[in-house]
This record gives structure tokens, C-alpha cells and sequence, in this order.
């Protein structure tokens, strides 16, 4: 479903190089769950950022089912984003000033469509992950672990078939943990989706069926 041949990324910083990603080639297969480990500064959140069209490579390729996406323009990999993937971010990044629904709702008015069916999908989603008496609250009125559970359901309202989670309980206590990471699987579940994440916690491998471990922007071990 999702290959990486070559992959490099390096950053500048004044006159210094960093190399975030070295020739990096791997594939993930549809409907599984794959977690992405490796020390702070190993290129696990560069390579989340690749795969989630959010940033672009140095050099390499990207293919989603056989088509280069590291060659389309910005507005192409633009509607990509918006039609076929989801990403929840490790703060959650959350609109302070509206309620959770509006939150799950508002991107979703980017398809087009009507504002009703959007608010309506916003709700189901919302009791999905556990929210479902919680969608008038606004995020200061909410726990962290359900900031990142209205951001899981922000991140499904145009229904992805690939879903990139960057640390999702970094920033939880671990009860927090346990139900955002449950919920996770849970949509991989009952709804198919492929869902990769990224984790510096040793115990969070045993919620992935496949491990990637990345040091030094190089993939070096691997388990299925």
C-alpha cells in the first residue's frame, strides 16, 4: 500500500547539514498496525512527516499504491491529505475557542458537502472514541486524553484509509495512554484502517502487529 525507496531527508541549519532520514526503504502493507520507535533525533517523526505528505524528502520516493506521490504538486499532495489520510499530532493542536464538535466538524467542510452531514458525522465520530457526552466542551474543559481523543476523531471526519499518529500519548498520564492507543486499535478494527504511529515507549510496541526501529535516520531492526 505505502513504499519508501531510498527515502533521504537533510536539513539545513546555517552551514550545518543534519541528515534526518539515510536511503531509507521500506513498505507497509494496508490494514496493519505499525509503530515507528527509536531514541529522540532517530528521523521517526521526519518520516512520519514523509509518509503523511506534510513535509517533502530530500531525495527518494514515496508510493500509495503504485503511484509516486513525491512527484505532484503541492495542491495534488494537498488533496491527498484531505481525501485519503489522517494525522494526529503529538499536542494535539486543538482551536481553543470552539467546542470538540466544531473542532471534528470544520475540516470536514474542506470536502464540501453539506454543513449538516458534516456536524452529523462530527457526532458519530465523536461517540466513536468515548466523546459522546463531551462534544459541547472546548478543549480547556477537557482532560488530555480526551484533547487527543477529539483529535483522533478530527482526524477520521473524511473517513482516511491511513492514519499517522506522531507520539499520541506523549503528552498523557498512563490511563490516558492505554484508552487513546485502545481507540486506535480499535479503528483499525472494525473499521480497516491502517494506522502507523510513531513512540519513544518501549511498552507501546505491543499495541503494533509490526515494529520499526529507526537510529540515526537508518532503519536497523525490525519485528513482525
Amino acid at each position: 500500500m505505502i513504499s519508501v525507496s531510498n527515502l533521504t531527508k537533510v536539513y539545513k541549519l546555517g552551514s550545518v547539514e543534519v541528515r534526518a532520514l539515510v536511503d531509507l526503504s521500506l513498505a507497509l502493507e494496508a490494514g496493519g498496525v505499525t509503530c515507528v520507535m527509536g531514541k529522540s533525533g532517530s528521523g521517526k517523526s521526519t518520516l512520519l512527516r514523509q509518509l503523511g505528505l506534510i513535509d517533502r524528502p530530500t531525495s527518494g520516493q514515496i508510493f500509495f499504491d503504485g503511484e509516486d506521490v513525491t512527484r505532484l504538486s503541492d495542491g495534488a499532495r494537498a488533496r491527498m491529505r484531505l481525501t485519503y489520510l489522517g494525522y494526529i499530532f503529538q499536542e494535539f493542536a486543538l482551536l481553543g475557542e470552539l467546542t470538540a464538535h466544531e473542532n471534528v466538524y470544520l475540516p470536514g467542510m474542506m470536502l464540501g458537502g453539506k454543513t449538516h452531514d458534516h456536524r452529523k458525522r462530527a457526532v458519530e465520530l465523536l461517540a466513536m472514541v468515548g466523546l459522546g457526552e463531551r462534544i459541547h466542551h472546548k478543549p480547556k474543559e477537557l482532560s488530555g486524553g480526551e484533547q487527543q481523543r477529539v483529535a483522533i476523531a478530527r482526524a477520521l471526519i473524511n473517513n482516511p484509509r491511513v492514519l499517522f499518529a506522531d507520539e499520541p500519548c506523549a503528552n498523557l498520564d498512563t490511563i490516558s495512554s492505554e484508552v487513546v492507543m485502545q481507540t486506535l486499535l480499535k479503528l483499525n478494527k472494525e473499521l480497516g484502517i491502517t494506522i502507523v504511529f510513531v513512540s519513544h515507549d518501549p511498552d507501546d510496541k505491543k499495541y503494533a502487529g509490526r515494529l520499526i526501529y529507526l537510529k540515526d535516520g537508518k532503519q536497523v531492526e525490525e519485528y513482525l
